[in-house]
């Protein structure tokens, strides 16, 4: 389970809706990389994204009840900390798509957002956020 940062739980549920906080690729609350994310090496963020959307899923599994399962992955919005003049994001968040549709089948494919910034929490290179519905 991703161990908050600050104070905030890593995901809420309303009803049917869960939703997590943004997820850095973190693993027992050490960053595991750091950014930004350079041009010509989207590769190497393959594994910075995976773990970044492993997190925000246990999130999410975390605020299943009993049998429950995740129904559809509603929306994701990917943060890519990028040097100046980074213009890829969308394949950083490819990344995130193709491991949802991995592990969730089509429950996973969902709209996206995919935005650039100066900088993420810890240096983070990336930040994951998804709603998912139960």
């Amino acid at each position: 389970m991703p161990v908050p940062q600050g104070d905030y739980v890593p995901a809420s549920r309303h009803g049917g809706l869960i939703y997590t906080a943004g997820m850095t690729p973190r693993q027992n609350g050490r960053m595991m990389f750091d950014g930004p994310v350079r041009t010509g090496q989207i590769d190497v963020q393959r594994e910075a994204v995976r773990l970044a959307c492993t997190n925000a899923l246990l999130a999410i599994e975390d605020k299943l009840r009993g049998d429950e399962e995740i129904a559809a992955m509603l929306t994701m919005t990917v943060y890519v900390a990028a040097e100046d003049g980074f213009s890829e994001h969308s394949k950083i968040a490819d990344f995130a798509s193709a491991f949802l549709r991995e592990r969730l089948g089509d429950r996973g494919i969902c709209s996206r957002c995919a935005i650039g910034v100066a900088n993420l929490p810890g240096n983070a290179p990336v930040e994951i956020q998804l709603v998912a519905a139960v």
